[in-house]
């Protein structure tokens, strides 16, 4: 409790840190709002230029950009029926219903109210759960643990995601080769540079994520820009949604789990915590055939169980290192660029800075409640700027991004091309994000196999002295084998019935 209410004086009472809390929270909302300026696009401009600020006003900056950007998609969603991300998808399924009518007040209240409810819980299970993690991590994992997990996140990966299982495989299996172009860090032999000496150092990951989410989404968004139009609707935000929400109060809790517990899981994200939560709404509801009608339970399962994902994917990410989803994976890059590795002694090395974070996604998160309103009233405004003109502000923040993190120009073009591929696998189905957290994993995963290698004296069976490292090698094998059940199984007996 000390350590919070430190942190929290040191992130509300700062005018420079308060400043850049409270403009994250407003960027947030408002890029997770438009359609095809997602708060991960503007977290992808943004990373370049965090260097630039103080470590813990980064951090404070993208925590609070992350809680404000999950709930922002769900006011165009409710009213407009356009999600500003996906996670926000099954928000639309009853919300806009809702708003046809004659209920959008109602629909945003609930989603208010339940973002902010599942948000804070959220957070106060990662001030609890965070620190015993890096505690047993630190006296239990080792290289051969590590590779364990880092295999069993591979699996999960591979699973998530509507593309089939081939292109999520093979959008995996690309970020991996991606991540071994450079020099080996044991043999220094190069790889794939072909004596090129930008390509010998590798390909940095700040230009892959503006690449490939930033130019892949402005390209993706322009092909399908069409001009929307329509009769803002009147927001009046009653307290009675308080009584509303606190009836659903167990609809409330299974998502705020589910959510939490989802967003734990490297890889999944709040766009799976969301459609689980939402299925398991109609599942237990005693009417389900009114999901996908205007149920108001849909709105606040989906709303709940992404906000509550947030606080859950810090914890791999703060306790072992591992991104739990695109967002995270940015994150991580926030904290290389200020030579900080997170990992289980973060939080005795960096113990404010962690609970800055903290601090700042908690207060985000009951934020929501206030700036909620207003963001719903002046996004319908937004919605109206020529997509051109918000598309050339983000590409030229891109280019100068991606410029200024290494002075090269050949760090454009490989934006730029990465942008381009992005583009053209997004179209054929493929996942980005699991590109990207192949280029991850897959570099952790080389330094574990290798540390490991050389603990065991390169004898597989010595492996079986670290039972940790054996169960999560066990997981990996059940995950991806109801990975592969669930996408060949289930299919060729679709067939056969």
């Amino acid at each position: 409790m000390t350590e919070f209410m430190t942190a929290t004086f040191a992130v509300l009472f700062d005018f420079k840190t308060l400043g850049i809390f409270v403009a994250a929270l407003f960027s947030g909302l408002i890029f997770g709002s438009v359609p095809g300026l997602s708060t991960l696009t503007l977290a992808a401009v943004m990373l370049p230029f965090s260097v630039y600020m103080e470590t813990h006003d980064a951090i404070v900056f993208y925590g609070a950009m992350y809680i404000a950007g999950v709930y922002g998609g769900a006011a165009t969603a409710i009213l407009f029926n356009i999600p500003g991300s996906v996670e926000n998808a099954p928000t639309a399924l009853d919300g806009y219903p809702m708003t046809r009518r004659g209920e959008a007040s109602r629909a945003v209240a609930l989603a208010i109210v339940s973002s902010a409810v599942g948000g804070s819980i959220s957070c106060v299970l990662m001030m609890l759960g965070t620190e015993p993690i890096a505690r047993w991590a630190t006296e239990a994992i080792g290289p051969p643990e590590k590779l364990a997990i880092i295999a069993f996140a591979s699996a999960i990966i591979a699973g998530v995601g509507s593309a089939s299982l081939p292109k999520k495989i093979l959008s995996f299996g690309l970020g991996l080769l991606i991540g071994t172009i450079g020099t080996d860090p044991v043999g220094g032999m190069d790889r794939f540079a072909f004596g090129n000496h930008y390509i010998q150092s590798g390909i940095n990951f700040s230009v892959l994520i503006l690449g490939f989410f930033a130019i892949t989404e402005i390209m993706v968004q322009g092909k399908a820009y069409v001009s929307q139009t329509g009769e803002v609707p009147k927001l009046v935000i009653k307290l009675r949604v308080f009584a509303e929400v606190w009836a659903m109060r167990i609809v409330v809790i299974r998502s705020t789990l589910i959510g939490f517990f989802v967003g734990v899981l490297p890889g999944a994200g709040a766009a799976l915590a969301a459609f689980l939560s939402y299925s398991e709404a109609a599942r237990w509801s005693k009417h389900p055939e009114r999901f996908g009608q205007g149920e108001p339970e849909g709105v606040v399962a989906s709303e709940t169980a992404n906000n509550a994902a947030c606080g859950g994917a810090m914890i791999p990410l703060l306790a072992l290192g591992l991104p739990g989803g695109a967002f995270t994976a940015v994150m991580l890059g926030v904290l290389e660029l200020h030579d900080i590795t997170p990992g289980p002694l973060l939080l005795t090395e960096k113990n404010l800075l962690v609970w800055m974070l903290y601090a700042a996604m908690f207060w985000g998160s009951l934020l929501i409640l206030m700036l909620g309103v207003l963001e719903s009233r002046i996004i319908t405004k937004l919605l109206h700027i020529p997509f051109p003109l918000l598309a050339t502000f983000v590409v030229v923040f891109c280019v100068i991004g991606s410029f200024s993190i290494r002075n090269s120009i050949l760090d454009v073009w490989t934006m730029l091309a990465a942008g381009l591929i992005g583009y053209v696998l997004r179209g054929r189905g493929y996942v980005l994000a699991s590109v990207v957290m192949g280029v991850i994993l897959g570099q952790l995963g080389e330094e574990a196999l290798y540390q490991t290698m050389q603990l065991i004296d390169y004898t597989p069976s010595e492996l079986m002295g670290f039972p940790i490292a054996i169960v999560f090698f066990a997981l990996t094998l059940a995950a991806f084998a109801f990975t592969f059940y669930r996408g060949y199984g289930r299919r060729q007996g679709s067939r056969t019935t």
